[in-house]
């Protein structure tokens, strides 16, 4: 009899070890892989948003240093940053609450901007977040942050339905000047259009619609990733 007590205890002991050991290897998974949330999903430490069949980030690239782990320049002098032909990013007239901007030279150049599993979206799959999104007309107010607090009034019709979260982080004009912030927000693509100039998206304080259009390649905008 004591015999069975004591086989049928440690029984229970190697169940509950196995147990937690199995529990504690579920945590660990969650926290390095992905993990549900309320606001979207973690995927490798970085907050995303599920929109239609693509996960996005949902915060803008601030990363200083390209994939390969060399260093991207940062940039201040507006004169150094007009004859850029090579990567470069910036704060906003040193100001970093709004994230980095950069210049679409950084955007391809082959070290990779994005981190390992991510890329910078081609012109096509902007056009699936906003057709995922409704159209152009109600997408842009679907991505914008609600509020004031960043956006300037009247922030019209912006919602945030989407999880996106987009800030207003406006330019750095191709010359080197800074203008737009709180206004505008800038997003480059992938996609080239000729030469010198780009594909990107913009949103506006005044209208919920997202629109497309091509600019210098110069240009200092804000970058948003989609997984691979």
């Amino acid at each position: 009899m004591k015999t069975s007590i004591k086989t049928g205890v440690a029984a229970l002991m190697l169940l509950l070890a196995s147990s937690c050991i199995k529990n504690n290897s579920l945590t660990a998974l969650s926290a390095n892989t992905s993990e549900s949330l309320s606001t979207g999903v973690i995927i490798a430490g970085t907050p995303a948003i599920q929109i239609g069949t693509q996960v996005w980030m949902k915060r803008d690239l601030i990363t200083s240093y390209y994939r390969n782990g060399d260093k991207i320049p940062e940039v201040k002098d507006p004169a150094k940053w007009a004859k850029l032909t090579t990567g470069a990013w910036c704060w906003y007239k040193n100001d970093p609450r709004y994230g980095k901007l950069y210049n679409w030279y950084a955007v391809k150049d082959p070290r990779g901007l994005a981190p390992a599993g991510w890329h910078v979206p081609s012109n096509e799959e902007w056009i699936t977040l906003t057709n995922n999104l409704g159209g152009a007309t109600v997408a842009g107010g679907k991505m914008k942050e609600t509020g004031t607090v960043h956006w300037q009034s009247p922030n019209a019709d912006a919602t945030n339905s989407s999880g996106f979260t987009a800030l207003p982080g406006g330019t750095r004009y191709y010359l080197g000047e800074f203008v737009d912030v709180g206004g505008y927000g800038y997003w480059w693509s992938a996609t080239e259009w000729y030469t010198n100039a780009a594909y990107y998206r913009y949103l506006t304080y005044f209208y919920g619609t997202i629109s497309g259009t091509t600019d210098y390649k110069n240009n200092g905008f804000s970058v948003r990733c989609v997984k691979d």
